[in-house]
């Protein structure tokens, strides 16, 4: 069963661009992936670029068969070849909150260079928080 998710990206502008991630979604993968592998806005907007994913990897890599097993993402545009998969855009991030689409977690990179997340529609606050308080959890 999948674990499905969003990942956003306020621009300096203020607009908000949003896609899908399918598998993973969860702290543990997808939070850990964002926070690792994912800082620098400019590589976070080549990922909105290619539109909403099958699954988030380290790296965007390159197109590859869909049902390859790789560590790079896998987009179901650019990998399987399907239309109407591109990010959706939101005029502020006020727009974004009232209007996105919204999974089990949501995460967005704001203006301000931090990722927070958002759990079943609970804003829950900076995603590197989140990850401390998981990591305390499972060391219990």
């Amino acid at each position: 069963m999948a674990t499905r998710s969003t990942i956003a990206l306020e621009y300096a502008d203020g607009t908000v661009d949003q896609i899908y991630c399918h598998w993973d979604g969860y702290l543990d993968c997808n939070g850990i992936i964002l926070h690792k592998n994912w800082q620098d806005p400019f590589k976070v907007q080549r990922l909105m670029d290619l539109g909403n994913l099958s699954s988030l990897g380290d790296d965007i890599g390159d197109q590859h068969d869909f049902n390859e097993s790789t560590d790079d993402c896998t987009f179901y545009g650019r990998d399987r070849g399907e239309e109407n998969t591109e990010a959706r855009r939101f005029e502020s991030y006020e727009d974004y909150r009232a209007n996105a689409q919204s999974e089990e977690y949501n995460y967005i990179l704001r203006r301000d260079g931090n990722w927070y997340v958002e759990f079943y529609g609970e804003f829950d606050g900076l995603l590197s928080e989140a990850l401390e308080r998981q990591a305390a959890e499972d060391a219990a």
